[in-house]
């Protein structure tokens, strides 16, 4: 039995290996201040680096964690091997032969670590699979290269090879070279039958799958042949090398550009990463045959140094439903990210391999270029499923996205949503979006998937939706006058009130700030009427009130009718026409005191309300238009979208008027 590696050799790999360039290979360092570096820890999930590295010491320690030690113990808990076989990896990575006790000059074989062994078995299986591709037998494998642009100097790049079709040509190659059935049953490389084992890949398309220390530790394998019964791709199975949850395919080639360009772009095969490097995209990797999961997200943090600070992840996906459907699946482990990512989706449905051959290296950059947020991705593709042209389908789309954006965890970013999202809706009134998407986050956190139906336990009208008033008609005073006119407008509003609104009517806080303005505007009407006349009515009846409660006293006295004065008839009327429990709430509007001690500032007091409340139902109905047109072709029906802007410029110049007025 071999005995241990001497303690001047030990130390001498130790002082003569770069701890630095060693942690390079799994962790993006930035400098920290001289002779010091820092990055994400390796050994435990942060967000922000603490994990720091002293080159000239010799030593690395995290904050975080608490794991700290020299080279060789990096080395030993980055690959799971024990000390002498760390050694035995760092000195043959700087040519540096070993003394052990017994006076041999190295190991024997059967005590050489077990990992190494596999990886040289890899690393000899690589060379073999890629001196077959120029072989006579190997011609489909070079078509099939050449048909999607691919020469030879791209084959030696990536290290493409050929399995001849034998059943034990890589067998009878590696066995050659001194390695045991027994040990070759552990590379992945092997089947077993009655007979033994044989090849496992045999008349395919080789691409070795590399760590990102740069060893080969698995192999994907593309069909060539119909009379094979395989699937169209075949990977290594699960080895102690292998683990199809940690590794990317190209991140070997990838990663120094992913850490200076701090970019990960993300696509679904070995082509397509092949692709992507020879356009120019050099930050391209792949899954291998599983979904992009949290042990990538990890070592693509690491690499992009994902601190907060930049860096952006591009997943690309098919235009497809699977690719729809891949994309939001990315949704659900993007937020362990901090930086941004993008989804990349090519209309026609081409792959970034398909779409070089077709378009040149040109069209590759511009589907990157053409990324978009994945948090607008998965809200914009939610919304797809809906015609939002109609009050219905706003109303549909806002139940469904409404959970996509409470899903977000950052709370700055899910507010911007919120906001994007009614600009998408056309909504008048982001708060109605924000209403429903705290509603859908509160349920996420009790009652998952339950749905309230408040809007239904309201009396009276307060149920029954109307028609919209035409285009304009808050203006004009044109528009449907039938007494849903007030809902109709209010739908959007109401779709909110459907997904979280309480089973009655809530009394408003008077300071609540959301409200004042239309409590104020209520307070005016209710206690002056008269300054409704002279076309005001139509201007009131049509206005968005966003408080339930004083919406439905505004239809209740839009009901009452028209009146030149407050009298305890018409404020009976009102009542009549408003739910029971908010009766007390009209009879306090009517004599809450107005901040006025004479009649002029009375009158000034009055209109200057009733102005701000009109100019903010302008503001409203232009945000509504803008909406309208965000959602339009100006090509496919450009009559409608004219009209949409004669609309806003309309109601500019109507907002102008009121201010004229003042």
């Amino acid at each position: 039995m071999a005995g241990l590696i001497k303690r001047e050799d030990i130390d001498e790999v130790r002082t003569r290996t770069d701890l630095k360039e060693i942690v390079d290979a799994y962790v993006t360092l930035k400098s920290a201040g001289i002779g010091s570096y820092k990055g994400l820890c390796p050994f435990h999930d942060e967000r922000s680096p603490s994990f720091h590295v002293r080159p000239q010491m010799g030593y690395f320690h995290c904050f975080g964690c608490q794991e700290s030690g020299d080279v060789i113990s990096f080395i030993q808990k980055m690959d799971h091997i024990s000390f002498s076989e760390a050694v035995e990896k760092l000195a043959g990575r700087i040519g540096y032969e070993l003394r052990y006790e017994d006076g041999g000059t190295g190991p024997r074989r059967e005590d050489v670590g077990k990992r190494q062994r596999l990886l040289d078995a890899h690393k000899i299986a690589g060379e073999f699979f890629r001196a077959q591709l120029l072989t006579p037998q190997a011609a489909a494998g070079r078509a099939f290269l050449s048909e999607r642009g691919f020469d030879r100097e791209a084959a030696e790049h990536f290290g493409v090879g050929f399995a001849p079709q034998g059943w034990d040509a890589l067998l009878k190659h590696l066995t050659g070279k001194g390695f045991t059935h027994e040990e070759l049953k552990l590379t992945g490389m092997f089947s077993e039958g009655q007979r033994g084992i044989y090849d496992r890949f045999r008349g395919r398309l080789i691409w070795p799958i590399r760590d990102i220390a740069g060893d080969t530790v698995g192999f994907g394998a593309r069909k060539l042949f119909e009379d094979d019964q395989g699937p169209k791709y075949l990977n290594t199975p699960e080895t102690s090398l292998y683990k199809k949850s940690q590794v990317l395919y190209g991140i070997d080639l990838a990663k120094k550009a992913i850490a200076s360009k701090r970019q990960l772009v993300v696509v679904e095969g070995y082509t397509d990463v092949m692709a992507c490097h020879l356009a120019g995209i050099d930050t391209a990797v792949a899954t291998c045959g599983t979904a992009f999961g949290a042990e990538h997200i990890k070592v693509a943090r690491r690499l992009l140094s994902d601190d907060g600070t930049g860096g952006e992840v591009v997943f690309t996906f098919d235009g497809d439903a699977a690719g729809q459907k891949a994309a939001l699946k990315a949704f659900d482990e993007d937020q362990r990210f901090v930086a941004q990512t993008f989804v990349a989706v090519e209309p026609s449905g081409a792959d970034p391999c398909e779409l070089r051959q077709r378009k040149g290296d040109e069209a590759v950059h511009a589907l990157i270029r053409s990324r978009r947020p994945l948090f607008e991705f998965a809200i914009r593709t939610t919304l797809a499923k809906f015609d939002l042209s109609t009050v219905e389908g706003r109303v549909s789309g806002l139940r469904a996205s409404a959970p996509v954006v409470a899903s977000i965890r950052d709370g700055s970013t899910r507010m911007g949503y919120s906001q994007e999202l009614a600009g998408w809706l056309g909504l008048a009134d982001p708060n109605e979006v924000l209403r429903a998407v705290k509603g859908a986050e509160r349920r996420s956190h009790t009652q998952p998937g339950s749905h309230t139906s408040g809007a239904h336990t309201q009396s009276g009208s307060q149920a029954q939706p109307g028609a919209h008033s035409q285009p304009g008609a808050a203006l004009t005073g044109q528009g449907n006058q039938r007494d849903g006119v007030v809902h109709g407008r209010q739908l959007p509003g109401a779709a909110a009130e459907v997904i979280e609104a309480p089973p009655a009517f809530v009394r408003p806080d008077p300071r609540d700030p959301q409200g004042r303005m239309e409590r104020e505007a209520l307070e005016v009407v209710l206690q002056h009427p008269g300054y409704l006349s002279a076309g005001n009515w139509q201007h009131f009846a049509a206005t968005e009130f966003v408080v339930p409660a004083y919406r439905a006293i505004q239809q209740g006295i839009y009901q009452a009718g028209e009146s030149q004065e407050a009298t305890s008839q018409w404020l009976e009327g009102v009542r009549a026409h408003v739910p029971p429990e908010l009766g007390s709430l009209v009879a306090e509007l009517a004599l809450s005191p107005l901040p006025a001690t004479r009649e002029e500032t009375l009158q000034r007091y009055c209109r200057d309300i009733l102005r701000r409340l009109f100019e903010l139902q302008i503001t409203r109905l232009k945000e509504e238009r803008l909406g309208a047109l965000q959602r339009m072709d100006p090509a496919v029906d450009p009559e409608s979208y004219n009209l949409l802007q004669r609309e806003l410029m309309e109601l500019e110049t109507a907002r102008r008027q009121l201010r004229g007025d003042g």
